[in-house]
């Protein structure tokens, strides 16, 4: 019997070790009912298997293209078509969280002909082409080497203090076609238009990233070993980039600093992704959702109590929301500062989450150590006289 490589979202059961964590949990937030886009994962046996050998296996393409008629069927729109064009976003997600080391892509499957066709299904044409720059722009950095700093150099020159989301459709078309020259003029070799091509070299391109040397000197930094390799996440794009009742975020199910139980998180209205973690614009804090978005807002505040329930465990998590309807991304276990880990496990003792031995396992010895630096009174009046981001445990 030949070697399965490519499982859709929660086909098989949770194993980091096969899936990455990425992919495990995408498949748990599918079978507990959470709104995930359908997808599916390349293992990370796919993955040593290609850095062994120097090549995918022999029948990885064949597999990735049976999941993706099935993910063309639960969206009802088919991938490369230009009339109701599919698009996917690829992903890495090895067993251990590797944060900003290794590769995305979003956007695969965009081309002239289905972008526009996105823009005449959406009747939103700004957004079709704005999916269409970021996709040249991500895909030229990720997959095709030329450097981020080129095309950002090529925005600047349209943005002249703008913002992104001030950028015209004509402009943004014109930004398309200079980046589809940079392109060019740098790999001696025109874009990729063909979707298929797009996703086969966007996976390759992510498999690489395991062994780039910034991934390394991160293993190497946490105790990670170099023999995992990472697994691949190809899902269904859902566009926070739509307009107003769209938009992107990250949030913590406790605040990671402290550990109280509150709605910890931020989000940017009509972005990606990448716009959250880039510093581009300013997110707001993810509590003002209730009145940009709130039903998205409504749904996210279910999120919350439903990932704590079955996890039973802090959870950082990312979500776009689309026309007014909330999407999970990611969920993981959220890092946080030992006294947060001291009251979070606390608290999930007093809630009847965890007992009292998972409590005490969940409270690293090495970080015990920060507790023990001098502490401001929380009860002390004190006058502020400046605000910043705590870069070190205790008092100075």
């Amino acid at each position: 019997m030949a070697k399965q490589w490519v499982y859709a979202f929660g086909e098989h059961e949770f194993d980091k070790d096969l899936l990455g964590g990425k992919g495990a949990n995408l498949g748990e937030m599918t079978k507990i009912g959470l709104p995930v886009p359908p997808g599916f994962t390349i293992t990370t046996e796919a993955c040593r298997h290609c850095i062994k050998e120097g090549k995918p296996p022999a029948d990885l393409d064949s597999q990735v293209m049976q999941k993706l008629a099935e993910v063309e069927k639960k969206t009802n729109k088919k991938f490369g078509d230009a009339a109701n064009p599919l698009l996917f976003s690829v992903r890495s997600g090895a067993k251990f969280s590797m944060p900003g080391m290794m590769d995305t892509v979003l956007n695969i499957g965009l081309n002239d002909a289905t972008a526009a066709g996105l823009a005449k299904k959406s009747g939103n044409e700004r957004f079709a082409f704005d999916s269409y720059r970021r996709l040249v722009q991500m895909f030229g950095d990720v997959v095709l080497g030329v450097e981020h700093k080129k095309f950002e150099a090529v925005l600047d020159s349209y943005k002249k203090g703008r913002k992104d989301t001030d950028l015209t459709v004509n402009e943004l078309k014109q930004i398309v076609r200079e980046y589809k020259e940079l392109v060019k003029k740098e790999t001696k070799k025109p874009f990729p238009d063909e979707p298929a091509e797009q996703l086969k070299l966007a996976i390759n391109a992510v498999f690489e990233s395991w062994n780039t040397p910034r991934a390394n000197v991160y293993r190497k930094l946490n105790n990670i070993p170099d023999d995992l390799g990472t697994a691949v996440n190809v899902q269904a794009m859902v566009f926070g980039n739509r307009g107003a009742n769209s938009g992107t975020g990250v949030a913590f199910t406790r605040n990671p600093a402290t550990g109280a139980k509150e709605h910890y998180g931020e989000y940017l209205v009509d972005a990606q992704g990448e716009d959250v973690v880039a510093g581009i614009r300013t997110p707001k804090p993810v509590d003002e959702m209730k009145k940009d978005l709130p039903a998205a807002y409504a749904e996210l505040l279910e999120v919350y109590d439903k990932l704590e329930k079955h996890y039973k465990e802090m959870q950082d998590f990312e979500f776009t929301i689309e026309g007014g309807k909330l999407y999970m991304l990611q969920t993981r276990t959220g890092k946080r500062t030992a006294q947060a880990a001291v009251k979070i496990a606390v608290d999930m003792v007093k809630e009847a989450l965890i007992d009292e031995d998972t409590a005490v396992m969940r409270v690293e010895p090495n970080s015990i150590n920060q507790l023990l630096h001098e502490q401001l009174d929380p009860t002390a009046e004190l006058k502020v006289i400046a605000k910043g981001l705590a870069a070190s445990p205790g008092a100075a």
